[in-house]
């Protein structure tokens, strides 16, 4: 695999997202969040909004690990995926559309264990961005025109999903710096800091390889 793939992992309202288009727009390369929805159902058979609503929510039921034991990811029609969850298939399908997107070009993928689906692409740079919690608050008052109350709730929400769906699949703790190559304060740093940050560390990365 000679792409070079960045994945972020993000707190909410820590502007993870617009860090990870920057990053693209510097690269010259695409920046995949939703779109992977479009091509996980493209590829699955599986209506988009059925998994835009299974997005990012770890199920509860049916261990992963016999999962992963058992399931071909190339054969949707076998016993063990229907047998599955719904949330085990949206998380299979989009781990797929994950491996063959970093197999055909390089490019920067937002949340969805991409860190995880791609533990073996030899050429990844995997980062999280987290921010000081009175500036994520700021951020989601500001993007979604609701208030302090509000945005405290649900930044506690997603963080919890997010955290939930990366530690169940994944077997990692979400946030964890050990479990990525760089982490990094978007409070302090700002996005262009950011930006420059990752920038220079996939330098470093490809002089390595």
């Amino acid at each position: 695999m000679s792409n070079f793939v960045i994945t972020i992992g993000r707190e909410f309202g820590s502007n993870g997202k617009k860090i990870g288009e920057e990053v693209a727009k510097r690269l010259g390369i695409k920046c995949y969040d939703k779109e992977l929805l479009s091509l996980a159902a493209k590829d699955s058979g599986f209506c988009e909004e059925i998994l835009e609503s299974n997005d990012e929510k770890p199920t509860r039921s049916f261990l992963y690990s016999l999962v992963m034991d058992t399931y071909s990811m190339n054969h949707y029609s076998t016993a063990p995926f229907l047998d599955m969850p719904l949330n085990q298939k949206v998380f299979l399908a989009q781990y797929e559309a994950i491996q063959k997107i970093a197999g055909r070009e390089s490019c920067v993928i937002v949340g969805r264990c991409a860190d995880y689906a791609l533990h073996n692409h030899e050429k990844c740079l995997n980062v999280f961005i987290h921010a000081d919690k009175d500036v994520r608050i700021e951020e989601v008052c500001k993007r979604m025109d609701i208030s302090v109350n509000k945005a405290k709730d649900m930044i506690q929400k997603q963080d919890k999903q997010r955290a939930s769906y990366y530690n169940y699949y994944s077997n990692k703790k979400w946030g964890d710096s050990r479990n990525y190559h760089l982490t990094l304060d978007s409070s302090v740093l700002g996005i262009d800091g950011c930006v420059d940050m990752i920038l220079a560390c996939r330098e470093k990365m490809l002089e390595k390889k």
